[in-house]
């Protein structure tokens, strides 16, 4: 199988945990959300707000401790705050497609609040995979990367046995 085979399977097993964990995510920021608008008079963005930051916190265990468990722990201060930062441009994303939708087109209902927060989810959540696998869960060298080619000596032409001719 070829180097670009493997890479691509590799590449799909961390999607398929990435998903996992943020699926979860998903379902945390959305039980939260409607937990939080139940129980409380808060606006609906800022009932959102409070629960993508549960889902923020619940995400980063689950990424650190499952997703990325593999990767690169020397740098625990750089790698959470750089989690932080592209977190919180993810919550700018998810909840700005709330916002516009609520405050820009009027769209309030329940139904069209949780709409509107799976989409900005959605999008946001590109962001975010493409940011945390490139900036924050950096992958170790690999050993095809890091291991020199290996030395080959160049092929010298067979020597006749005594008594074979030579063409």
């Amino acid at each position: 199988m070829g180097h670009g085979a493997s890479r691509l399977r590799r590449l799909a097993h961390e999607v398929a945990k990435f998903g996992a964990v943020g699926g979860a995510g998903v379902l945390v920021n959305l039980l939260v959300f409607n937990l939080v608008r139940h129980v409380t008079d808060l606006q609906v963005v800022r009932a959102s707000v409070i629960a993508t930051v549960v889902a923020i916190i619940f995400n980063y265990v689950g990424f650190r401790y499952f997703t990325y468990r593999d990767r690169d722990k020397s740098g625990r201060t750089r790698e959470a705050t750089l989690f932080l930062l592209f977190s919180a441009v993810g919550l700018v994303i998810e909840n700005g497609v709330l916002y516009v939708a609520t405050y820009g087109f009027d769209w309030n209902t329940p139904l069209q609040n949780n709409i509107f927060k799976f989409l900005g989810i959605g999008i946001a959540t590109l962001f975010r995979f493409w940011s945390y696998r490139t900036w924050v869960f950096r992958a170790l060298p690999s050993r095809e990367a890091t291991d020199p080619e290996p030395v080959t000596e160049p092929e010298r032409p067979a020597r006749p046995r005594p008594g074979q001719r030579v063409p």
